[in-house]
Order: C-alpha cells, then sequence, then structure tokens
C-alpha cells in the first residue's frame, strides 16, 4: 500500500507558502504582473468554456453522446431534443454560467495590488474573457474540439457585462420562439440585435461602450450567431426548419 500524500491547496502554497521563499522582487515584478493574470484569466475563461455539460451529462446519465443525434450539436437546443426537458434545463444553466463566470473572472483583479485598469480596459477584458468562453464552447478541448452553438455561453457573458441588454435580447429571443416556434430565428434575431443595443441604446449613458473594441466585438458575436446557424437560415428558407413543441396541441399536431 502506498503512502499518502497531502498537497496544500495552490491558494495557500501561492499567497503563503511561495512568499517565504521568493524574493519580493520576483513577487512584485512577474506574480502580481497585470499581463501574467490576464494570460491566465484568458486561459481559465476558455477552460470553463470548453466545459461540455452536455456531453458529459449525456454519457453519464443517459449513455448517450448529444453530438449523434439530432443536429448533432452539443448544445442546450439539442440536449432538449434528445434528452429531454430535465437534461436539457440544466445543461441551458450550466452553459449561461460558463459565461457568466468566465466573464466575471475580471473581479479576480481586485486581489492583485497593480491590477489598475480603467473603465474603458475593464469593459474591453470582460469582452475577452466572454469570448475566450464562448470559443471554448464552440470548441471545447475537453471533448475533441466538437462543441455547440455558443449562444448560451454569450447569453452568460452578456449577463456579465450588462443585464439589462441581456434581458432585453432575451425578451427578443422568447418573444420571437413563442410567436415561430423557432429556436434558430430568435437566436439569429437576439445576436443581431445586440450591436445595436450596446452602440445605440446604452452608448449614450456608457461611452465606454461605443469605443471602438466593442463595436468590433458586437458585430463579431452578430456575424457569429449567423454563421453558426448557417445550415438552420437554409432550411428556413426552404421551409423545414424543426419547429419547438412548447404546449401539448405542439406535441399532438407534429
Amino acid at each position: 500500500m502506498g503512502v499518502r500524500t497531502y498537497r496544500l491547496p495552490f491558494f495557500v502554497y501561492a499567497n503563503f507558502i511561495l512568499p517565504i521563499f521568493v524574493p519580493n522582487s520576483f513577487m512584485e515584478n512577474w506574480y502580481y504582473h497585470p499581463s501574467i493574470w490576464l494570460a491566465a484569466m484568458l486561459i481559465l475563461a476558455y477552460l470553463f468554456g470548453s466545459i461540455p455539460s452536455s456531453v458529459w451529462i449525456g454519457r453519464r446519465f443517459y449513455g448517450k453522446d448529444v453530438r449523434e443525434y439530432g443536429s448533432g450539436n452539443a448544445g442546450a437546443t439539442n440536449t432538449f431534443r434528445v434528452l429531454g426537458k430535465t437534461a436539457g434545463t440544466i445543461v441551458l444553466i450550466i452553459d449561461i454560467l460558463k459565461g457568466y463566470i468566465a466573464t466575471s473572472l475580471v473581479h479576480a483583479g481586485n486581489l492583485n495590488p497593480q491590477w489598475n485598469y480603467g473603465a474603458y480596459q475593464h469593459v474591453n477584458i470582460m469582452l475577452g474573457l466572454g469570448f475566450c468562453a464562448v470559443i471554448g464552447h464552440l470548441i471545447p478541448v475537453f471533448a475533441q474540439f466538437k462543441g455547440g452553438k455558443g449562444i448560451a455561453t454569450l447569453g452568460g457573458l452578456l449577463f456579465a457585462l450588462n443585464y439589462q441588454i441581456a434581458l432585453i435580447a432575451l425578451g427578443i429571443f422568447l418573444i420571437t420562439l413563442f410567436v415561430t416556434r423557432f429556436v434558430s430565428l430568435g437566436s439569429i434575431l437576439a445576436g443581431i440585435s445586440i450591436p445595436m443595443l450596446f452602440v445605440r441604446f446604452f452608448g449614450a449613458q456608457m461611452p465606454e461602450y461605443r469605443q471602438a473594441s466593442v463595436v468590433l466585438f458586437t458585430v463579431m458575436i452578430a456575424v457569429l450567431v449567423v454563421y453558426t446557424h448557417r445550415k438552420n437560415i437554409i432550411r428556413l428558407i426552404h421551409g423545414n426548419e424543426s419547429k419547438a413543441k412548447l404546449l401539448p396541441k405542439h406535441r399532438r399536431i407534429q
């Protein structure tokens, strides 16, 4: 029988043990360097986004890989379709939290005495963290780089950045969904609305939303949403896109 070893948590090691043996000059110049913290945050945000909730839940509790059924995407919509409401709801919540937590990592900078970014840079860092989370969802390192479309994770990013914009975009999605029963169309319209909401409607009160990086990022979001739904758009044009079964009567019809 091997000898059991006990490892100190990284937080204890980094903040209490390491300073005893490492010169203060190194700690000040490297350990607390904002660029190193930012790089670590971006990597961690990508790893958060890479958590393949639908794949893990499907394999563990249902014996299925959702990517082998339905639309083939590892997202909440396909999980609802393949595994049902319970699994779909759990996956949706987890995917939203991935984007929210990853974007909120920016607040960890408050633990660094050298972290002195202003409001404009603060917004840019949040965008970068959220973007890494979305990329992680699209090409997750924990699931052979085959993920979902990133809509729920993008929603988490928006809630962390500005919950008012997120709620408006969510409202656009829900109204479109209940009127047309097309999840894809609701996602596309909500994504397209994001640049206008940031720049046009909230930019007057928050000038940091009108900087070039935010405009470019939100336009990229809209383009990304449209691109990831390109197959859905073709099916919408040809009239064979699947409709969501929201009510019991919808289940009886289809």
